[in-house]
């Protein structure tokens, strides 16, 4: 039988053709398996600096004083977010806050940034915080969508190579077409092989990158919020 002769005679046993195919599923296999562990530990080390970074957030008596440790927690999604909105601002000396070059004219650079600026800084800030999450997760998605084709590719063309050799045989008998056809659904199954565990992962992954966003969400309203409150503060005190 083709089988009992093992993984390297099944191989050997191949068609040139097949062999091709196989070896581009493997890359895809390969590549994706690679980058499944990679946003596996991307997602699980971005969710701990953001833990690690919201709860040194709460423990600060002045929110915008944390930019100063934000470095820390490089890996944070949040803490980038917060970063890109705290770089609008300054504290002066007295605890009072002004705006940081918002503006070209010179005149306009004192001014506290306009709530509107804020929330377009915030807006663009999580968005290239889940693009940056959504990296490499089309490579996955795109494996999940092509490999079975791919292997159908080749079990096409190992049945037409089959029926070509049963042709040249002169006979359809079981022991004639068995292996042929058995050569050629190896390639069916292992584009499933390629594609099942990338369109799982992707599915999860894109889970993950939306619960990041709905996080970085939360937090760039309690963080508008906190500066709208900020402000107010601010007024009392020079009015």
């Amino acid at each position: 039988m083709l089988f009992r002769s093992g993984l390297f005679g099944l191989l050997s046993s191949l068609s040139l053709v097949s062999k091709v195919v196989l070896l581009v599923l493997l890359g895809f296999s390969v590549f994706s398996w690679a980058l499944i562990l990679y946003k596996w530990r991307f997602f699980r080390d971005q969710e701990a600096a953001d833990e690690r970074f919201l709860r040194a957030f709460e423990k600060v008596h002045d929110p915008l004083e944390a930019f100063r440790r934000v470095d820390r927690h490089r890996s944070s999604g949040v803490a980038a977010v917060y970063a890109e909105v705290a770089k609008c601002y300054q504290v002066l000396g007295n605890g009072a806050i002004k705006g940081r070059e918002i503006a070209p004219a010179a005149d306009e650079t004192d001014k506290i940034p306009t709530q509107y600026y804020v929330e377009r800084i915030l807006g663009h800030a999580i968005q290239e915080q889940i693009s940056r999450n959504e990296t490499y997760l089309p490579f996955l998605a795109t494996t999940g969508n092509i490999t079975p084709f791919i292997g159908l590719l080749g079990t096409v063309l190992g049945i037409i190579d089959a029926f070509r050799e049963i042709g040249v045989q002169g006979t359809a008998s079981i022991s004639a077409v068995a292996p042929g056809v058995a050569e050629a659904l190896v390639a069916t199954a292992a584009g499933l092989f390629a594609a099942i565990p990338a369109v799982i992962a992707y599915n999860y992954f894109l889970g993950r990158v939306r619960r990041q966003a709905s996080r970085m969400e939360r937090f760039g309203i309690d963080w508008m919020n906190v500066l709208a409150r900020r402000k107010v503060k601010e007024s009392v005190r020079q009015s």
